[in-house]
């Protein structure tokens, strides 16, 4: 048998803007130093909105690892369109790569 769920009107006020970057969803979780996005199993219809929706969370200094099934350079030229990036590759192929994107200015 489940324990019974409290359903609150709010979040608490200890809870909100306590995250790191953009956004803070107050679930009292903390945020790992580094994300990683796998983007292998996102639709390539939607993959670059995906990515897109994450970088933009990360603040000034900050970084994102994506992990994807080939050089993701459109998507990477297409970042460095919407803020400043440097990039550095974990890990090139042949079966993923693996890409650190840090946002060096807002």
């Amino acid at each position: 048998m489940s324990e019974p769920v409290e359903i609150l009107s709010s979040a608490p006020a200890d809870a909100v803007g306590t995250g790191t970057g953009g956004g803070s969803c107050g679930c009292n979780e903390h945020n790992e130093d580094v994300p990683v996005l796998d983007v292998r199993a996102i639709p390539h219809a939607v993959r670059h909105g995906a990515v897109f929706g994450a970088f933009d969370q990360i603040g000034p200094g900050g970084s994102l690892i994506i992990v994807a099934p080939h050089a993701p350079l459109p998507m990477l030229a297409q970042l460095s369109q919407r803020a400043p990036i440097e990039t550095e590759f974990l890990t090139e192929g042949p079966i993923e790569w693996r890409v650190r994107i840090t946002r060096t200015a807002a």
